[in-house]
């Protein structure tokens, strides 16, 4: 059976009842990911970042890197399961605060698109709350798209731009 590397993008912005604020959020989430066989190899440092959209609340950022044998999908639905074991509810308006948010980012099979996934994720290379952490952990995995490293991608995303006069 083959195993698989993902990138996971972890975030929180809701204190949990049982776990706390988001940062504990967040390692509760990893052990979440262990006990449903989710082998952790690198867990980046967390970072707190501005809310998008409607949230006001800051979030607590992390990324991890993990291998299973389960295919996008599968890994998926799991992910899905852990959010709701963590209160997330399915609906709702985009953007708004939540006590668990699992994106899977990259995965080591390359592209892939099914009716409720595309990896890699479409929108990871303009946010820096999930460049940042997952460069420190994975700084030369490339985006299979663009060819370029995470590290790349996230120094082209950070980088001082000149002010046009």
């Amino acid at each position: 059976m083959d195993r698989h590397s993902y990138l996971v993008a972890l975030g929180s912005n809701v204190r949990h009842h049982r776990y706390g604020s988001p940062r504990k959020v967040l390692r509760a989430a990893i052990e979440a990911l262990k006990s449903e066989h989710f082998e952790i190899e690198a867990v980046s440092p967390v970072i707190e970042t501005a809310p998008l959209g409607h949230s006001r609340r800051r979030y607590a950022n992390a990324a991890a890197l993990v291998r299973t044998s389960r295919s996008p999908d599968e890994a998926l639905q799991v992910l899905a399961a852990i959010e709701r074991r963590f209160g997330r509810r399915p609906g709702g308006r985009a953007w708004r605060a939540r006590v668990l948010d699992l994106d899977l980012i990259l995965w080591s099979g390359g592209p892939w698109t099914s009716d409720d996934l595309v990896v890699p994720h479409p929108a990871f290379r303009q946010r820096g709350f999930v460049l940042t952490p997952a460069s420190r952990i994975a700084g030369l995995w490339r985006d299979p798209l663009t060819g370029l490293t995470l590290k790349q991608l996230h120094t082209r995303l950070t980088k001082p731009r000149p002010v046009r006069r």
